[in-house]
């Protein structure tokens, strides 16, 4: 067989089709911001953004105004949400892309708008609360709503355009919240403070909190929209695959298969020394191409459908792993590091951190090479 790559990412668009098509009918007829902040958590930001344009979402929100460009240079109508900061001297170039930016404290709200008077302009927003998160957001974190005041000045500051509100819910995949109680709380606590917001006189034209993990869950209002992320994806945030399918299989291929004597050892630090006679293969895959180095000495990967261990330590570009009790093994069988057949939840159990990262750590030499049907 012969490849074109070393190492490669396969996008599966009826993947990413199917899991959009799973959001819609839980977001129970909440409009969906689809989530495709850091290059579409790895998978690639403009094949993905086309994919949503096509299935009709009705949104995007993203990290950085960089980000929104990108999608502005695909479409020059589908709303943006900015989820975080954007320096404020960016203000006409928010109204010029007609581009939604988080407000989420009175002293950005003024200096927004002192920079939006200034370019003569007006800059679209929407209210960030922190009903618990405790990051960026107007404090709403107890029952007395400290920062109500804030936000009220804010809705009346010149230049600026209220359009929504939304927060974040900190725990609603249940880890460390398992019985949702803090989940309800913060859901509360919005409720509240948007109530406040309508009998002031203002209006909301849309509202949102559901994330990934809280778009499944039985309970839970929907409000006009939702903002799903990972389940994209196709990797959940809960213990539950919801029936969603993976988008991403990471691959490689086999440069060189060699035996190596009982005694002998592996790879940088010497920290693998054979037991036995073995015969082990070199994969051009490494901690460079975004491959966890936490995986030395406990990972493992696939071939011919069959788990071949790492051995020794994962490098910049190259590990190895032990294919003694494999059959046949060649230099060029291709390789699955992660995807549909072997969970990357399962390598970010044993390398001590979350799918999320790694999908988002991919980098930008492995090529997404992009499959359909």
């Amino acid at each position: 067989m012969e490849f074109l790559h070393r190492t490669w990412a396969e996008i599966d668009i009826d993947a990413l089709v199917h899991n959009f098509n799973l959001v819609r009918k839980n977001a129970k007829g909440a409009k969906i911001f689809s989530v495709v902040k850091a290059d579409a958590y790895g998978h690639g930001l403009d094949s993905v953004v086309k994919v949503l344009l096509d299935e009709k979402t009705d949104a995007f929100a993203v990290s950085n105004i960089d980000e929104a460009l990108e999608i502005r240079k695909i479409d020059r109508e589908i709303p943006i949400l900015i989820l975080g900061y954007t320096p404020e001297a960016q203000a006409k170039i928010l109204a010029e892309n007609d581009i939604i930016q988080a407000v989420y404290s009175l002293n950005f709200a003024k200096r927004l708008s002192e920079n939006a008077k200034k370019q003569g302009v007006f800059v679209k927003f929407h209210l960030k609360l922190d009903t618990g998160m405790g990051r960026i957001g107007f404090d709403c974190r107890s029952d007395e709503l400290p920062e109500i005041q804030q936000i009220l000045e804010t809705l009346k500051l010149e230049s600026l355009v209220f359009d929504g509100v939304f927060t974040h819910f900190a725990s609603s995949d249940g880890d460390g919240d398992p019985d949702l109680s803090f989940t309800k709380s913060q859901l509360s606590r919005f409720e509240k403070t948007t109530d406040i917001i309508k009998n002031a006189g203002y209006k909301i034209n849309i509202c949102h909190c559901c994330n990934s993990a809280a778009v499944f869950l039985d309970e839970g209002n929907r409000f006009d929209a939702c903002r799903p992320g990972i389940v994209l994806y196709g990797l959940s945030p809960t213990n539950t695959d919801n029936g969603l399918v993976p988008v991403m299989t990471l691959k490689s291929v086999i440069s060189l298969v060699k035996n190596i004597k009982k005694g002998e050892t592996v790879s940088y630090g010497r920290t693998f020394k054979a037991e036995r006679n073995m015969k082990i293969a070199t994969i051009p895959a490494g901690y460079g191409d975004g491959y966890p180095r936490h995986l030395s000495n406990k990972g493992y990967v696939l071939i011919n459908g069959q788990k071949a261990p790492i051995v020794g330590r994962v490098c910049m570009d190259q590990f190895c792993v032990d294919v003694s009790e494999i059959d046949g093994v060649c230099e060029g069988d291709e390789v699955v590091l992660f995807g549909k057949e072997l969970s990357v939840g399962e390598l970010a159990r044993i390398s001590g951190t979350i799918h999320y990262e790694i999908i988002c750590g991919i980098s930008k030499r492995v090529p997404r090479i992009i499959k359909k049907g």
